[in-house]
């Protein structure tokens, strides 16, 4: 039992104690922060998180560490960042796969994509399109289409499970398009059998493809998103042509552990506005075929309806391929 000075030296502390806390919350970041990317390095989530992270980085006077750790599709740095510390320390670039295709394709995840982490804000949004040969016939969805049901269209994506297989098993329910799925190790080893004409097209990142687009050797029909792109403003949307409410990109986000205290949530929310706001980060971002994220989508809360639209959408995809955890 407590006697009355242990008892009433306990509450006279309290108030410290608190303060102490409130003291320590105000004076984050004093150490460098990790960020795990669940993809090796030189790719497009790794891409943002060092372009990203440095511009934090300056705004929160200490660094952004950037630590690859690859594997199980991203499952595997989901899974370590979603048991660090939530103390702020600890950040995770989530993207499609760990967040909301995985919990579709993997059966044992060792986290829960909706309550293991909680949003910052979006910080890339790569659309997919639909790209063919450029000797193709079809000169746009419509086309395609009609071409599709006398002779199916083999079209290739990143693989099974992949983003844009997911956008693929979408876009041919919403069209009723006839197609064979090819899939491949990554959206990059695409490009040779599409040049060569070996497959019909493909769905993939609008960057993927862009380098092809300028020289006519690769023709984009449209883009699945619900304004143009600033690289090909010329190519209609998918939704401008008749494919209703058709969006689908690869995106990239901040996320913290979940229980990671409000004062350093607001903390990084502003830091990461601030990058995105900086006009040379975005002219980088529109360079790597990239649009500018939408203000709403910066902040947890609009994240976090993305976040969870997009595993609607991914449930809804791998039913429509008949793809079950593995």
């Amino acid at each position: 039992m407590l006697s009355r000075r242990t008892l009433l030296s306990t509450v006279a502390a309290a108030p410290l104690a608190s303060l102490a806390s409130r003291a320590a919350l105000a004076a984050y970041p004093d150490k460098p922060i990790r960020l795990i990317v669940p993809f090796a390095a030189g790719g497009n989530a790794d891409f943002v998180a060092r372009l990203v992270g440095d511009s934090m980085a300056k705004t929160l006077g200490h660094p952004i560490v950037v630590e690859n750790r690859a594997g199980a599709g991203g499952s595997l740095g989901a899974d370590l960042a979603a048991k660090a510390a939530a103390d702020g320390y600890t950040l995770f670039l989530g993207s499609n796969g760990p967040l909301t295709v995985n919990p579709f394709v993997q059966a044992k995840l060792g986290y829960d994509p909706l309550k293991d982490f909680a949003p910052i804000g979006l910080a890339n949004l790569a659309p997919h399109c639909l790209a063919v040969n450029g000797d193709a016939k079809a000169k746009n969805i419509a086309k395609f289409v009609a071409l599709s049901k006398s002779a199916p269209a083999s079209i290739g994506t990143s693989g099974v499970g992949s983003a844009s297989h997911m956008t693929l098993a979408r876009f041919g329910a919403a069209t009723g398009a006839n197609i064979t799925h090819v899939p491949y190790r990554g959206g990059g080893n695409i490009l040779p059998d599409l040049l060569a004409g070996t497959i019909t097209g493909t769905v993939t990142e609008l960057s993927t493809v862009l380098p092809q687009v300028s020289g006519g050797k690769v023709r984009v029909l449209g883009v699945a998103w619900d304004t143009r792109s600033p690289q090909l403003p010329e190519v209609p949307t998918m939704i401008e042509q008749g494919v209703r409410d058709f969006t689908a990109a690869s995106y990239v986000g901040f996320l913290a552990p979940t229980g990671t205290p409000a004062e350093v949530m607001k903390a990084l929310e502003a830091a990461l506005i601030k990058a995105l706001n900086d006009k040379d980060l975005q002219q980088k971002m529109l360079i790597s075929g990239a649009v500018l994220v939408p203000d709403a989508l910066m902040t947890p809360q609009g994240f976090a309806g993305y976040i969870r639209r997009e595993y609607e959408l991914a449930k809804e995809a791998a039913k429509i391929a008949g793809l079950t955890p593995t």
